[in-house]
């Protein structure tokens, strides 16, 4: 189990990093106001209207860094930070999630994918942890343990495969905002820039979550290999 804790302390030091260096970036970018005046709402509700959806509601959320979009009640929840502010972070974010829901109106491939997975993902990534610690308690003493080992191992599989869908979809999101707040004229190049530069490393949040989960996974798999 040395090489477990081992693996899982280095992806928690490269998602810290991550993560600590994405909120200095918004940090900057929040400072960097913007010229139009437009709050991270105003910017939502602009992107929508344009877009031609009219069913979806944009509102505040507690929080930081906790924006998301909502496919069951068609919401875009924009944190405090970003649904009240006007800057070149807030315009990055809430044009992201407003991206999410322009998917959602063209029943863009790869978030319908991850959508039909959320229930059985939220269920595996629950509990497949805790089947896979069992079945390597249990493989010393019985040959169960290894069936239970394997089950643990697809369940974990499923979590990861959920990872790196998501990702196609975070940097559609994305590429979808920044080429509407340039287009539209939303932002300066400059406020582009920081817009671009933000959204950068929310990406690689994801990307370090996938490549952490797949690491995970291939190491379990080693053991079970090893101990079939």
């Amino acid at each position: 189990m040395m090489g477990y804790y081992i693996l899982a302390g280095l992806i928690m030091l490269v998602s810290w990093y991550v993560s600590n260096k994405l909120k200095t970036k918004f940090k900057t970018y929040s400072k960097v106001h913007l010229q139009n005046g437009m709050s991270g709402a105003e910017i939502a509700e602009r992107m929508l209207a344009d877009h031609g959806i009219i069913d979806v509601k944009v509102i505040s959320t507690p929080g930081m860094l906790t924006d998301h979009y909502n496919p069951s009640n068609k919401t875009v929840n924009l944190s405090e930070g970003v649904y009240s502010q006007r800057n070149a972070a807030a315009a990055a974010v809430s044009a992201h999630e407003v991206g999410h829901a322009v998917q959602h109106a063209k029943a863009y491939s790869w978030l319908t994918m991850r959508s039909k997975l959320v229930p059985m993902v939220s269920i595996a990534s629950k509990y497949s942890q805790w089947v896979i610690m069992g079945g390597l308690v249990l493989a010393a003493t019985t040959a169960f343990g290894n069936t239970l080992l394997l089950v643990g191992i697809i369940m974990f599989a499923m979590g990861t495969l959920f990872s790196f869908i998501t990702l196609p979809v975070e940097y559609d999101a994305s590429n979808r905002a920044l080429a509407w707040l340039e287009r539209e004229n939303i932002v300066t190049q400059q406020e582009l820039s920081g817009s671009k530069d933000a959204l950068k490393w929310a990406a690689r949040t994801y990307v370090v979550a996938a490549v952490g989960s797949l690491a995970t996974l291939l190491y379990f798999i080693s053991i079970y290999l090893g101990r079939d």
